[in-house]
């Protein structure tokens, strides 16, 4: 018998559950099916603004009762942003989930912008936005997902622009806020041991003010650019982002996408980790992530070394690439990855967090539910044939977009806007 559950409320609303028993806290969320790739050009950065303000003040509460309304009891209330949605989310003792969730209604739902908050919340998202200039390590993502998305509403930065924060009116966040915060464009997903139609009740009572229409977010898929790019900062270390085109959430080869980059670079065990870092000792940061939207998604590719280091360890880690692009996988790799990424499932299966935003997730995308052991029986039935297929097919070595950011990095570009990442070459 499934432990999940799903209604939808008169107005759109949809309530996803999955009952976890054994666990003594519950965590909540509210999706707001809205993100980055959504706004006017003229207006990026505005669902990261309406998240951060949303938290300055309700019809109930200020900012300082906000905070503290779940921080007494021993809880924990956050929100994020990305591309494609705002996620606000609590956990709480079991005892306290109606808490927890009239709290996150309230924000949702009750917002109260003062003109005052408006003017300091701008001032600290125009820091944040300064300050993430001197965190190369987060910048550089940004840095990749505007010239390989060029053009198209992926690439732009979830803060936004200076330009665009400095222009941003009262009237426009609240204007947005009214218009998709609303029925079908909201979602509450929670795990733990809680009952679902107790829960379905209080979302009827808290929810009832959102209106039923559905909003139409016009996304289009954004297509691959390999493009290459140095940027040159006064930084301790050179910064390498190299990245290729993976499966969307949707595509029928993600699962293989996820064995392949725990094979490149996601652990200690990896081939990358053992390349870069065990046998040369030329990083001491190096992975590689499965990036995925609705409609896309990337393999990226990071290492932090000395200047002096960079094409070295760029021809290592091509390398490593080319191996996988010309051998593909044994079995052994595959049995090994393939244990591997069960196990990271299963243990992160004991975590409400992890539950709660799956389900929040898998609602988005598939609208559906799709429990652990449903996701590792689909694990289970990749085989080396498909993986190898999807390596062959997919796995693009002419399409791979490159970041070198770092100092003394002017005399790098023609190199690396010239490197074939499909050629065997001779080590530096």
């Amino acid at each position: 018998m499934s432990s999940f559950k799903k209604s939808i409320l008169p107005n759109g609303v949809r309530v996803v559950t999955e009952n976890m028993t054994h666990s003594k806290s519950v965590a909540i969320g509210v999706w707001v099916l809205t993100g980055t790739r959504d706004e006017d050009n003229d207006e990026v950065g505005l669902s990261h603004f309406a998240e951060h303000l949303v938290f300055k003040g309700t019809k109930t509460r200020n900012a300082y009762q906000i905070a503290n309304s779940l921080e007494s009891l021993g809880g924990d209330l956050n929100a994020y942003t990305t591309r494609e949605y705002t996620c606000y989310h609590c956990t709480v003792l079991n005892e306290d989930w109606k808490i927890g969730l009239e709290v996150l209604s309230d924000l949702v739902c009750n917002m109260k912008l003062l003109k005052k908050d408006f003017e300091l919340e701008k001032k600290v998202i125009l820091q944040e936005i300064a300050m993430s200039d001197d965190t190369p390590e987060e910048i550089i993502y940004d840095y990749l997902f505007e010239i390989a998305y060029a053009k198209h509403p992926l690439s732009r930065q979830i803060l936004g622009k200076s330009e665009t924060i400095q222009k941003m009116t009262q009237k426009r966040v609240i204007d947005f806020y009214k218009k998709y915060y609303q029925g079908s464009n909201l979602i509450v997903s929670a795990s733990g041991p809680v009952d679902h139609d107790a829960l379905v009740i209080e979302c009827q009572k808290l929810f009832r003010t959102r209106k039923p229409y559905k909003i139409v977010n016009a996304r289009r898929a954004p297509i691959w650019k390999a493009g290459r790019q140095i940027y040159e900062k006064d930084l301790e270390q050179t910064h390498i982002l190299l990245a290729l085109p993976a499966p969307s959430f949707q595509d029928k080869f993600r699962f293989e996408a996820f064995i392949v980059n725990s094979l490149l670079g996601g652990g200690m065990t990896s081939r990358l980790y053992q390349a870069v870092r065990e046998k040369q000792g030329l990083a001491y940061s190096v992975f590689s992530t499965l990036n995925t939207q609705t409609d896309s998604g990337n393999i990226a590719i990071y290492a932090g070394t000395d200047a002096k280091n960079v094409k070295k360890v760029v021809h290592i880690i091509a390398d490593e690439l080319l191996k996988i692009k010309k051998n593909g996988l044994k079995e052994s790799d595959l049995k090994i990855f393939k244990t591997q990424v069960r196990g990271q499932l299963l243990m992160g299966s004991d975590d409400v967090e992890n539950r709660m935003s799956s389900v929040g997730v898998n609602e988005m995308i598939f609208h559906e539910y799709r429990s652990v052991d449903k996701v590792i029986e689909e694990i289970n039935k990749i085989n080396l044939k498909s993986v190898n297929q999807y390596i062959k097919n997919n796995f693009d070595l002419e399409k791979v977009a490159a970041i070198l950011m770092g100092p003394n990095m002017k005399t790098h570009q023609d190199w690396i806007s010239n490197y074939n990442f499909s050629k065997k070459r001779k080590a530096y």
